[in-house]
């Protein structure tokens, strides 16, 4: 895991499942803060198309501020789409009480992304608001919102500087949300500038607080090309507590049927 320059931690402090890497990517020193940051973007953006699909599991743990531990294993698929956003489906297995419980997400570029939750024990589909993306997904750290796509078109953003991060040079990125209901006000994203793979995000909320950090660890390369996390750590600074996803056996090139990812299949998940 990569050991944060200690400058990072007294700095003012985002799945984003899927962190992506941009290659020795340089802010132009003609251009402005705003174009810098949007081209790191879109770099990062561009850099990742062309995986078609995923399925990976993962563990997801919840530790309270005095340490306590619950556990819940779930699997994961991703499907990439050329012209709309991917789509992103989350299966939990167990513990019982959340067996069968699936979370379905359609991302769009610049819209808010449609999210549906099928709870088992009501044998209905429910769906996720705008209103309600602040809220925890399954009692995690993480929000609905902070598992949305994180397409370029979503924010606006700019470069603030590079710095050490460990061993690795990092450029220093603001992106603020376009969305209105967003829960944040900005996000600083922490990218290495050879593989830019993002190492680090602070969430501030919309009274401009440091409220959450997630921070990103294990990263392994696949296909020789796409890089992945293979642990992700949620910390809430108001809250004390935090929750680490465990990624593990990413499977690219999945027998993946577009049918598996529309609202009425979530009924059908096993």
């Amino acid at each position: 895991m990569i050991r944060l320059h200690p400058t990072l931690s007294k700095l003012p402090a985002v799945l984003l499942l899927t962190s992506v890497p941009l290659t020795g990517v340089q802010p132009a020193g003609a251009a402005s803060p705003g174009e810098a940051g949007l081209k790191i973007a879109k770099d990062a953006y561009d850099r990742d198309k062309g995986f078609g699909n995923f399925t990976a599991s993962q563990t997801m743990v919840l530790r309270n501020k005095q340490g306590r531990e619950s556990r819940r294993q779930l699997r994961i698929k991703v499907l990439e789409t050329e012209d709309a956003g991917n789509r992103s489906l989350f299966v939990f297995d167990r513990p019982r009480s959340v067996k069968g419980t699936a979370f379905l997400i359609h991302a769009h570029k610049k819209k808010a992304d449609d999210q549906w939750l099928y709870l088992p024990a009501l044998k209905r589909v429910k769906r996720i608001s705008s209103s309600n993306r602040s809220g925890s997904f399954m009692g995690s750290e993480f929000s609905y919102e902070d598992l949305g796509a994180q397409e370029v078109g979503k924010y606006t953003y700019k470069y603030l500087r590079d710095e050490a991060c460990g061993k690795l040079a990092c450029t220093v990125v603001e992106q603020v949300p376009t969305a209105k209901r967003s829960a944040y006000r900005r996000q600083i994203v922490w990218r290495d500038k050879t593989e830019l793979r993002a190492w680090k995000i602070a969430f501030y909320d919309r009274k401009n607080a440091h409220l959450k950090t997630l921070t990103f660890a294990k990263y392994k390369q696949y296909l020789k090309r796409f890089w992945r996390a293979g642990e992700m750590t949620m910390v809430n600074h108001l809250t004390g507590k935090s929750t680490v996803m465990l990624w593990s056996d990413y499977r690219f090139g999945a027998d993946l049927k577009a049918r598996e990812f529309t609202r009425t299949g979530l009924k059908r998940v096993r």
